[in-house]
């Protein structure tokens, strides 16, 4: 088994709405996923920080995709979730929808999610200075800068 030392992960769903029907749902979900594993795939630029290189308390920032969610599915999201500890993690919502992701050009979605996730570090900064994690924040804001530019 190959472990994975890349500080962020992403992962994504795809809202359910019973006014989608099957194939509705299939093509957004294949639509979207371009964006994150595809060619220009933003999870493989991502790849390129490895945790080691910030400290030793966070391991994994998983980056969390919830595309086109029920009014249900919006209110049970939360800014960004607690702080595994056992697994040295945490999970990061970015809500994905029309009006800031599916109505944009290719440049814009693009845009949409590097600005979402450089967004998102400033809450992860407050997690990590309120749990006393030994994660060197502003390096990997500064580095995760650089390669999404």
């Amino acid at each position: 088994m190959e472990l994975k030392d890349n500080i962020f992960g992403c992962f994504f769903k795809v809202g359910f709405d019973s006014n989608l029907s099957e194939q509705d749902f299939s093509n957004l979900a294949d639509m979207f996923k371009v964006y994150i594993w595809g060619e220009k795939g933003i999870c493989d630029t991502l790849k390129n920080l490895k945790h080691e290189d910030y400290g030793k308390d966070l391991v994994l920032v998983l980056f969390q995709f919830n595309v086109m969610p029920t009014p249900m599915e919006l209110q049970r999201l939360k800014e960004i979730e607690p702080y595994r500890k056992n697994e040295k993690s945490i999970g990061i919502p970015i809500i994905v929808n029309d009006e800031n992701f599916f109505s944009k050009s290719e440049d814009g979605r693009y845009s949409f999610l590097k600005q979402s996730i450089l967004q998102k570090l400033d809450l992860l900064a407050e997690v990590v200075k309120k749990k006393k994690l030994d994660t060197n924040i502003g390096r990997l804001k500064t580095d995760l800068q650089k390669i999404l530019n």
